[in-house]
């Protein structure tokens, strides 16, 4: 599992992860604190609003930044995005009324929709052997599990010797480190964009290949089962613990602690799994056991069968959420991946938009018992739809007829470039007007420039 950390590159890049999440995950609580000074009892009003600001910077702002990746140098990219993050949760302690706090809110998440997939986009550059990225994914899933279950711990341990502003400037301090640390590592060169037309079509282009894409149609609708299971635990645990089970403070953490450790026990298991088992059968299967999970929740079992139920939750999560970064690499071709990334980012962000709210609502206004019912369903038909939209047979290679066509863009003489030059165009990569020859190939199919329909 430890063995992607002996690339040095990668290394350090999982410690700027790592700090960052940690935070991150400080600035939640510290929100919840600051929400409470600003708002008082309307409180959770403001911070359900600031999730909503976050949600929405995230499915608009994402699919732009992927766009201009492509064009920007990557590391300097990063660093940048560190440092006005760091620079914004600096400006928190010094909020006064509510709508700076929105503000800000949107201003640091608006940077997370460029950095969060354009750095997931860098990792299957600097580990470029599979069964280290496979594992680089896990640790990756094991880095967002404990964050969620140190940071209330080391928030809470900050908390007795210094006020709640002191959180943020942690966190700034975590985003500077993580800059110094990207800054530390020569990052490969990127592979030009295969799109190259106007601004639009740059910025759509992640979107469009993605949902052109049948196992990334698939993925999308496993998104949404995530969503349904996910939102479920994190808006309606504390509801089923504290309201219906009459329980404490402390049995909610446990029963939260029990997600992340079943998302985490299944993410140190996947590795293995995805050696000898495909990503799709791995995923439905996860798909099934959150489905599974949320239809026992109908039940509202004991605490102590709910932890159980909890943890099984947890498992099938991450049995999903693990391989996403497997099937976007062997989707896209390495220039296009900033944008495929962007859009999974976006579009999985979308699910969220809408089962976070669904959540609440239908816990508060018709019982748990609805709110699972109605999220188990949504999971269960979001997983069989992944069954009609990615085929069980989905070789990697494609057999494929191209037209012939002329257009402008930057390529390499590969085997869909060859072509006569005068001189005058300059070393590869380059770009001239050129044309194709109709063609009738086999090879590893993605959609790109040239490829922007799947076959038959």
């Amino acid at each position: 599992m430890l063995s992607p950390l002996k690339n040095s590159t990668y290394a350090r890049l999982f410690a700027a992860q790592v700090i960052a999440l940690l935070g991150t995950g400080l600035t939640t609580v510290a929100l919840a604190l600051l929400a409470y000074e600003l708002a008082g009892g309307d409180a959770g009003q403001v911070l359900g609003t600031a999730l909503a600001i976050k949600m929405i910077a995230y499915v608009t702002l994402a699919p732009v930044a992927g766009s201009l990746a492509q064009f920007l140098p990557r590391r300097a990219l990063l660093i940048g995005l560190d440092l006005a993050r760091a620079a914004f949760v600096a400006c928190l302690p010094f909020v006064t009324e509510v709508w700076q706090l929105y503000a800000l809110i949107f201003l640091m998440q608006s940077c997370s929709a460029g950095f969060t997939p354009t750095f997931q986009a860098t990792i299957p550059d600097v580990l470029t052997d599979e069964a280290e990225y496979t594992k680089a994914l896990s640790l990756s899933r094991l880095a967002y599990d404990l964050e969620n279950l140190l940071s209330p711990t080391l928030a809470a341990a900050a908390l007795l010797i210094v006020s709640f502003d002191a959180l943020f400037a942690l966190n700034a301090l975590a985003f500077l480190l993580s800059a110094a640390l990207v800054l530390s590592v020569l990052l490969p060169k990127p592979q030009p964009a295969t799109e190259t037309g106007g601004a639009w079509a740059r910025v759509s282009f992640g979107m469009r290949a993605y949902l052109a894409s049948p196992r990334l149609r698939g993925l999308l609708s496993l998104s949404m089962a995530v969503a349904a299971a996910g939102a479920m635990v994190i808006v309606n645990t504390v509801v089923y613990v504290r309201d219906h089970l009459g329980m404490g403070e402390q049995e909610t953490a446990i029963m939260l602690a029990a997600f992340g450790g079943g998302s985490m026990l299944a993410a140190l298991s996947l590795p293995r799994l995805l050696a000898n088992i495909t990503d799709r059968t791995v995923m439905v299967t996860g798909g099934v056991v959150l489905a599974a999970g949320l239809a026992f929740g109908i039940l509202l079992p004991s605490y102590g069968w709910a932890l159980v139920l909890w943890l099984a939750i947890g498992i099938g999560y991450s049995t999903v959420q693990v391989p996403v970064g497997r099937l976007l690499r062997r989707s896209s071709s390495e220039g296009d991946r900033p944008a495929y990334f962007a859009a999974q980012f976006a579009l999985s962000h979308a699910c969220w938009l809408v089962t976070y709210p669904l959540a609440g609502w239908l816990g508060s206004k018709f019982g748990l018992a609805t709110a699972f019912a109605v999220l188990c369903v949504l999971a269960l038909a979001a997983t069989l739809t992944t069954l009609l939209l990615w085929p069980s047979d989905d070789p990697q290679e494609l057999e494929h007829m191209h037209d012939a066509h002329e257009h402008e863009h930057t390529h390499v003489h590969d085997e869909h470039h060859q072509h006569e030059h005068e001189g005058w165009e300059g070393p590869e990569p380059h770009s001239h007007p050129h044309r194709h020859k109709p063609l009738r190939h086999r090879h590893a199919y993605v959609i790109d420039a040239h490829h922007m329909s799947w076959p038959e």
